[in-house]
């Protein structure tokens, strides 16, 4: 009851109190709907109780807020709705539809309890704002931007973000380590953030020190594990999504979720659906490039080595056949010479009959000039023995000459080949195989 005090009326505290929560009780005797966005559940393992932070933006500045209350029975059901419906628990930074009613207490203050969560509402809140940024993108010209970048042959550097921890990482890594055909990556990580209200940022602030080393890697790639769409959230977010859009590298995303798109999938150059279908992507580009390299190399050494068989064949057949046309020419001269040393020997006994002192003089003489007639003879042939053996191309090939190819055509001049040129040089023992980077003339000799 109230009381007077120099002539005023003055009502205790309590009796105030029990006014507002008298008037409050009375105004509002249902349950009704409340959204907001629910910043912190604040929820203690303890006695399974929570006690959410609710709040209101408008141009990003807090109009509204209250703490309210979720008792643990009603949490329980009310987490269950939400990992049956969105595979995620309930959690901070998500808008949310409730039910409660308004309660007031003298000692505690006003409070709202919190009856119930519609994840439905949650759900259609995640699919506007992933809406909302795509339309922005949209507008803007740059939802495609990243996609028509080019990627390199053989991407090979790559910066990933993700967490080191990370299971998505660690299937990464393993597939890209492990590979069967021993392709080598570079791979450096920059961790962030990978899901939560401060994901966009930490994966942002991670795509600007890229960017400053750009030049280093040849794409990013976001790796994350699994999640359900509260916790890609992030992936929705306007400023995130227009970061990757622009950015100079191809972005290839591993987030790995069964649910649809997010807009950073959307927009970049390649979505994979999970980090180990990204490290396979990956490999498969050094794959394509890498199988025709290697059956290019089993051409030019299965017809390098028929090219060698070929002219090793013909130089041997072109020796012999020299060899033949000496040996000829040897028998052809022999006889020439026996024929020639008969006619001498017949004519030195006729000339004998007839001048007996004289012929036999002269076939003294004679018979010295036919000997070393013959002995000449032999000896010329002897040596042009020697010069058919050392001209033998096998000879001239083991003195450390060579012959040297363009195709099937023999070089004699510099000026016939041009930088670039394949080139086959054959030597006694083998052939080399080389490519021509320049020319350099032999200067004139007078």
């Amino acid at each position: 009851m109230s009381e007077k005090v120099q002539n005023k009326t003055v009502y205790s505290l309590l009796e105030v109190l029990e006014s507002i929560r008298r008037t409050l009780a009375e105004r509002y005797t249902s349950p009704f709907w409340v959204k907001a966005e629910m910043n912190k559940l604040n929820y203690y393992i303890h006695s399974g109780h929570c006690y959410p932070d609710l709040l209101e933006k408008r141009d990003g500045k807090v109009v509204a807020q209250i703490r309210a209350n979720l008792w643990k029975e009603d949490y329980i059901l009310i987490n269950e709705k939400f990992l049956k419906t969105l595979k995620e628990p309930l959690k901070n930074g998500i808008m949310i539809l409730f039910s409660a009613r308004i309660t007031f207490d003298p000692v505690h203050g006003l409070s709202l309890r919190m009856l119930d969560i519609d994840p439905i509402y949650s759900l259609g809140e995640l699919e506007r704002e992933k809406q909302e940024s795509i339309d922005r993108l949209r507008k803007e010209g740059i939802f495609g931007s990243n996609k028509q970048l080019k990627l390199v042959l053989v991407p090979q550097r790559i910066a990933v973000i993700s967490v080191e921890t990370s299971k998505g990482f660690a299937d990464f890594r393993k597939i890209i380590d492990e590979n069967s055909w021993n392709y080598r990556f570079f791979y450096m990580l920059f961790p962030s953030l990978l899901q939560g209200e401060k994901v966009a940022e930490s994966i942002g602030g991670q795509l600007s020190r890229i960017r400053l080393v750009k030049h280093h890697f040849d794409a990013v790639a976001i790796i994350r594990g699994g999640g359900g769409d509260i916790g890609l959230a992030g992936y929705n977010h306007y400023d995130l999504a227009r970061q990757v859009a622009l950015f100079p590298l191809p972005v290839i995303t591993g987030i790995g979720h069964a649910t649809n798109e997010t807009v950073i999938e959307m927009i970049s150059y390649k979505n994979c659906i999970t980090p180990t279908d990204l490290a396979g992507f990956l490999i498969q580009q050094f794959h394509n490039f890498s199988v025709p390299v290697k059956e290019a190399q089993r051409i030019v050494v299965e017809s390098g080595r028929q090219l060698l068989s070929d002219e090793r064949r013909d130089l041997i057949a072109a020796a012999g056949n020299f060899r033949n046309r000496i040996r000829d020419f040897l028998v052809s001269s022999t006889r020439i010479l026996i024929q020639q040393a008969a006619g001498i020997r017949g004519f030195s006994i006729f000339f004998l009959r007839n001048n007996r002192e004289q012929l036999i003089r002269e076939f003294r003489h004679l018979g010295n000039e036919a000997l070393r007639l013959i002995h000449d003879r032999f000896f010329g042939i002897g040596e042009l023995e020697k010069h058919v053996v050392l001209l033998d191309p096998k000879q001239v090939l083991s003195r450390g000459y060579t012959i040297t190819l363009h195709g099937l055509k023999v070089i004699r001049k510099a000026v016939d080949i041009k930088p670039g040129d394949q080139l086959k040089t054959i030597t006694f023992e083998g052939s080399i195989l080389s490519t021509t980077t320049g020319i350099q003339p032999e200067p004139d000799h007078e």
